[in-house]
């Protein structure tokens, strides 16, 4: 035993002192396979379906002395097969998802730095983006304050592609500046309400250029979050607006939802739901975004399944409207969630020769399990079909009289394979 932490702790290049008081080391695999026919847009005419297998790899350590504690997480994502048996060097490589370092400057104060997630509230604006194998995650510098009941974020990040002795363009596909701050308070057991304000500059050269300095606009979100629990009644409303400017374009741009679960049984929940994003109509020639964007958000837990929607799509479109319905049971060791969405655009949908289209896009229909097979590993799956209209046929591409499905199974084994307390 004592080999193997001394092992241990030189792979990961950590010095401990001998008062160090806790180590955990985490380990995860994650492999998903996946049939896609017609995901995130409906599957062109002629075209067949796909499937593949990928993995996520992650190894994590956790450590923490007295106030300080650090956390690092390598990863490694693939698709089976996308390299060769015998190959000499890995596609991917290994990537530092986290690695930030906290320190407690008080029961009240304290301040985080480095690579690590971003996740408030339901991460509808800034989330983890857990689904995807690489996940998300920022190089940033947070100070909060936390009580009780109260808790306030400050944070902040600047980037740039390299250390430059010059002025170099930003040319990564992501802010060159961002600052926020999110404040939360429980104001009892059952209400609880949260404020954000983000602020995104994205840099970019002017056009035509009358000079070489290169500019930076800046795009705020802001709004509420709100949730509320009491009994069997399980609810939460947000409204998010977004203005100010990206790369030389205005914004004015919102997002409004409301959700409402009840439990009718322990076993048994329904929930009801509508969210509104805004859009732009498709003849509308202003530069204004009137299209939001959920930024950093974890898209994939919103809008269905499939990803049709704000998944690396969707952008500056028509928006959407999205009116649904959550079953979910639960018994034992298995989970089973049935949950249909009625989509709609949220501007007009107009052809090139001025024909204005049906609002209605399509239903989608999400099917999924899960099942807790022992103690570090699950096994989750699920089946998603698309009901597209011509309507959503002109805003996506594709072919939505062809069948458009996707199914997915996926076995996560998440064990702690070290632990150590002094």
């Amino acid at each position: 035993m004592k080999k193997l932490k001394l092992i241990l702790i030189l792979i990961v290049g950590l010095s401990f002192e001998i008062q160090a008081q806790e180590l955990d080391v985490n380990l995860q695999l994650r492999p998903r396979f996946e049939y896609r026919n017609g995901y995130k847009q409906p599957i062109s005419y002629g075209q067949e379906g796909t499937s593949q297998i990928s993995q996520r790899s992650r190894l994590g350590i956790n450590y923490k002395q007295d106030d300080l504690i650090v956390k690092l997480t390598f990863q490694n994502t693939r698709t089976w097969g996308d390299v060769p048996p015998a190959t000499v060097a890995d596609k991917n490589g290994v990537a530092v998802f986290e690695a930030w370092a906290q320190y407690n400057f008080t029961e009240k104060w304290s301040a985080r730095m480095g690579r690590q997630v971003l996740s408030y509230d339901n991460q509808r604006i800034l989330g983890e983006m857990d689904w995807a194998q690489q996940g998300q995650s920022h190089d940033a510098l947070i100070v909060t304050y936390q009580t009780e009941k109260q808790k306030l974020d400050f944070g902040g990040a600047y980037n740039s592609t390299a250390e430059n002795v010059v002025q170099t363009p930003y040319t990564v596909a992501n802010y060159k500046a961002m600052q926020y701050a999110w404040y939360h308070n429980q104001f009892n057991e059952n209400l609880g309400a949260s404020f954000l304000l983000l602020n995104t500059g994205y840099e970019y050269a002017p056009n035509p250029a009358p000079s070489t300095k290169l500019l930076v606009d800046y795009m705020q979100t802001f709004g509420p979050y709100l949730t509320y629990k009491k009994g069997k009644i399980d609810t939460s409303f947000w409204l998010y607006g977004q203005t100010g400017k990206n790369t030389d374009q205005q914004v004015s741009a919102w997002n409004a939802a409301a959700n409402f679960g009840y439990n009718i049984t322990n076993a048994f929940k329904v929930g009801l739901g509508y969210e509104f994003l805004s859009g732009k109509d498709s003849n509308d020639g202003s530069t204004v975004i009137k299209s939001f964007n959920p930024i950093f958000g974890t898209n994939h837990g919103l809008n269905g399944y499939m990803d049709y929607f704000y998944v690396g799509n969707h952008l500056k479109n028509v928006g959407l409207q999205d009116a649904f319905i959550k079953l979910n049971y639960n018994v034992n060791k298995w989970q089973f969630a049935l949950i249909p969405h009625v989509f709609l655009s949220a501007a007009d949908v107009v052809t090139p020769v001025n024909e204005k289209l049906d609002s209605y896009l399509g239903t989608e229909v999400d099917a999924t399990f899960g099942y807790n097979f022992r103690k570090n590993v699950t096994v989750t799956g699920g089946y998603s079909q698309m009901f597209g209209s011509k309507t959503m046929e002109f805003v996506k591409g594709g072919d939505t009289s062809h069948t458009n499905n996707w199914a997915w199974l996926m076995i996560s084994v998440d064990p702690k394979i070290f632990s150590w307390k002094k």
